[in-house]
């Protein structure tokens, strides 16, 4: 699997685990995101009013949040068994898993009895735009606690456009980003890399071509600490996108973050397609006494399942 750009001497540049990949796609491990964003239903108990929707994806939890307790002898779900781990209900939580996702045509009718007696109905249901995380439903939309989620919400949502905004301008002006977006167009030639070794994971529904960049020896002193990875993502599965929900560089040593820049595209790779994110770090601050021997860069896709596992070695790397 090595190519000519590197030698046999460094046959450990990059260590891509591809039975742990495996692993935790084929058997639904998930890794929710860090900070999910949760989203507010205002429910009527008038039955004339439309039956409200909860997303759900195979192997991702989501809850229920509901503003009075629930009664766990009268909260059930029509035709779960074999498709659903059995209703977790106590005080104002409702959880629901899925053991595996959804046809678009599934519908499963939930009914939620609160111990005040009132009965609200849901449909639990899939789609490709979205999955639920946590779900706060409130009864009546002018109630003091839906005010203030909804202040809170308003709030979030604009230190966000904030940092946003922050992201966009440094990536401006960012080399490493530009240096991203050229390896995400296969532009190789106007870069300081070379390509190193290359690995293909397959798992059901998906393969992963993934490649490492290496400084070239011509490289200037600027260059010669950075790396990159290109991910080529297949996406095998008949009816759902894959969608990049995060990447992570960090040392399994100490457990700290690392800087990276990041290109993607296509934002969401349909049943069939193919789409390619490229990851530059630079090395320059690694340091072995504090951050061990390696650094791990992780994917996890749209609903949180574990995607790619991969150990860089910097002494390698940069050799």
């Amino acid at each position: 699997m090595m190519t000519s750009a590197i030698g046999q001497s460094q046959k450990a540049v990059l260590v891509a685990l591809l039975m742990a990949s495996t692993i935790a796609s084929a058997h639904g491990q998930q890794f929710p995101p860090e900070s999910p964003r949760p989203r507010a239903l205002f429910v009527s108990k008038n039955p004339a009013h439309e039956v409200p929707e909860i997303f759900v994806a195979g192997g991702v939890v989501s809850t229920l949040r509901f503003v009075t307790e629930c009664d766990p002898s009268r909260t059930k779900m029509l035709g779960w068994e074999g498709r659903f781990e059995p209703l977790l209900v106590g005080g104002k939580t409702v959880v629901i898993v899925p053991l595996k996702d959804l046809d678009p045509q599934d519908r499963f009718m939930l009914l939620v009895t609160l111990m005040d007696g009132t009965s609200l109905p849901f449909t639990i249901t899939s789609s490709k735009e979205r999955t639920d995380g946590q779900v706060n439903l409130f009864p009546d939309q002018e109630s003091s606690e839906a005010t203030r989620w909804q202040l809170q919400a308003e709030r979030e949502e604009s230190a966000a456009l904030r940092e946003e905004n922050l992201r966009h301008r440094e990536e401006e002006t960012s080399v490493d980003h530009a240096l991203a977006a050229l390896l995400l167009n296969d532009q190789i030639e106007l870069t300081p890399f070379q390509e190193g070794d290359k690995w293909v994971l397959r798992n059901e529904g998906l393969e992963i071509e993934i490649l490492v960049f290496i400084p070239k020896r011509t490289s200037k002193k600027a260059a010669k600490t950075k790396v990159g990875v290109v991910f080529n993502v297949l996406n095998k599965e008949p009816t759902r996108p894959w969608e990049l929900q995060e990447a992570r560089l960090s040392s399994p040593t100490t457990r700290a973050p690392r800087p990276f820049a990041l290109r993607a595209t296509p934002s969401s790779i349909a049943p069939g397609k193919t789409g390619r994110i490229a990851i530059i770090t630079d090395l320059a601050s690694f340091e072995p006494d504090r951050d061990g021997n390696k650094l791990v860069l992780e994917l996890f896709r749209n609903g949180g399942q574990r995607q790619a596992y991969v150990e860089l070695i910097p002494s390698h790397l940069l050799r």
